[in-house]
């Protein structure tokens, strides 16, 4: 059981330190790019989705080219990726719906961007943030695994209680830093395995640490 209270100062004061300029790990130009490369990156490492998008985007460099790309080769290029059928078709549906709505900005709308295949909740939310600065706390695996290690989300919560409890936890502060902070503090020292608790100056606050 955790016993010390874990101040949202120490946390932001402590990712400041680690992390002062973390941003977002997905490469993109303009944000219908980023569009397509948070939907690629559903069960996709950050790197993998970049070396697939850096291929994707020069072979087919506007909304109307990709709109009307053949969806064998979309999918041979999105092979590196896994569920590539499927995400090639995504990328043909999304492209599509932009062409048709000639569309060359991404609307700060909600409802439209869960209304893209492949786009879900967390997907939608990295987008407002990531564009937008949208006061909303996107959740990964490496969110989700920290917010519980530090007692921030009870075990039973699922992804959206998780974002709700952060978004009320770190009210006071800017999420869009935060949240790639949290990110890269899950990836190079909170990590699922072999979580480099030496290191870590919030482990007196942490359940995997104190078990």
């Amino acid at each position: 059981m955790i016993k010390n209270k874990l101040n949202p100062e120490i946390v932001t004061t402590y990712f400041n330190e680690l992390f002062p300029h973390a941003k977002c790990a997905l490469n993109y130009s303009n944000g219908f790019q980023l569009v397509i490369a948070v939907m690629l990156s559903a069960q996709a490492k950050d790197e993998r989705v970049n070396q697939v998008d850096a291929i994707l985007f020069e072979k087919y460099p506007s909304i109307e080219s990709l709109a009307n790309a053949n969806i064998e080769e979309v999918t041979n290029i999105l092979k590196p990726l896994g569920l590539a059928k499927r995400k090639a078709q995504n990328v043909i549906a999304i492209a599509s719906r932009f062409s048709s709505l000639n569309l060359k900005e991404v609307p700060n709308d909600e409802n439209f961007l869960l209304s893209l295949p492949g786009i879900g909740l967390k997907a939608k939310n990295v987008i407002l943030i990531e564009l937008f600065d949208v006061q909303v706390f996107p959740v990964d695996t490496h969110v989700y695994r920290v917010s519980y290690n530090l007692g921030l989300r009870s075990k039973k919560d699922d992804p959206y209680k998780c974002e709700l409890k952060l978004e009320k936890y770190f009210k006071k502060y800017r999420f869009k830093l935060l949240h790639h902070q949290m990110i890269s503090f899950g990836r190079n020292v909170c990590k699922a395995i072999s979580p480099r608790c030496e290191i870590c100056k919030l482990h007196a606050y942490c359940r995997h640490f104190l078990k």
